[in-house]
């Protein structure tokens, strides 16, 4: 088990906020953890000893959520996103992580900022922001590059987000649906990570030594979500993919330059 106190300076907040995140509270929150463990560890060993902590909350957000999903976003999603986690083991030996978040912080942001050009075209014209119907091809590339950005790098969440916010459905359904999609995410990455080396004994005493706190942060912001009200969830969330997006961008640009 790791013993540095340093470690667990960033390690017990990246955890928290992972977990609030897990609670269906922040969704960028969520792509903080690796890189404030990656301050006194690797990267890699910090996804390593991150993910059982994640199969921990997605257990606990499973049993919160259990009466709140979409199964038509699950139906169309999934298997891209099976698609993409293979493709990510396959690839794992020469594609950067640093690749994929300028990648998808770049989407992202162009998500965002059309967002926002559809509230001002509805300032302007009068009308009301409408929800938009299921497309099964978009949710398959979407779900396939969730799948693939979440297996190089836990960062799984603004493809999915792309795809799921303009249905604008009920924030506990909403949540609900995300929860399932990345329990299953998380579940199918064990084998490959174990394929890989990622876990030893060092990491996994690790992730049993953070585990207690992911079932706390997980409630508390499963608590916040079901006392959202629409018309102030979306804003949120949409602003947490603004600030995932920028955090891609950053960590993206760092590492290539670098």
């Amino acid at each position: 088990m790791m013993s540095d106190p340093f470690f667990y300076a960033t390690a017990i907040p990246a955890v928290i906020m992972v977990g609030l995140s897990k609670g269906g509270f922040g969704g960028a929150m969520a792509l903080l953890g690796v890189p404030l463990m990656a301050l006194t560890i690797s990267p890699v060993q910090a996804a390593a000893i991150l993910l059982p902590i994640l199969v921990v909350m997605d257990a606990v957000s499973l049993w919160i959520w259990r009466s709140h999903k979409d199964n038509r976003t699950l139906v169309i999603m999934v298997p891209g996103a099976l698609i993409g986690i293979a493709i990510g083991w396959a690839t794992a030996a020469w594609v950067t992580a640093a690749m994929i978040k300028l990648i998808v912080g770049v989407v992202a942001l162009w998500f965002v900022w059309r967002y926002l050009a559809q509230i001002l075209a509805t300032a302007r014209n009068g009308n009301t922001q409408t929800s938009h119907p299921h497309r099964p091809t978009q949710g398959l590339l979407w779900g396939t590059l969730s799948g693939f950005t979440s297996f190089v790098s836990h960062a799984g969440g603004p493809p999915y987000q792309i795809y799921t916010l303009p249905l604008r459905q009920d924030p506990k359904t909403y949540t609900g649906t995300s929860v399932r999609f990345f329990a299953i995410i998380n579940a199918v990455k064990l084998a490959p990570y174990f394929a890989l080396g990622q876990f030893d004994v060092t990491n996994l005493s690790t992730s049993l030594a953070l585990a207690p706190l992911a079932p706390v942060a997980t409630l508390a912001g499963a608590f916040i979500v079901r006392r959202m009200k629409p018309d102030i969830f979306y804003p949120f969330m949409y602003a947490m993919v603004l600030l995932a997006a920028l955090k891609l961008i950053w960590d993206g640009t760092s590492h290539l330059l670098g």
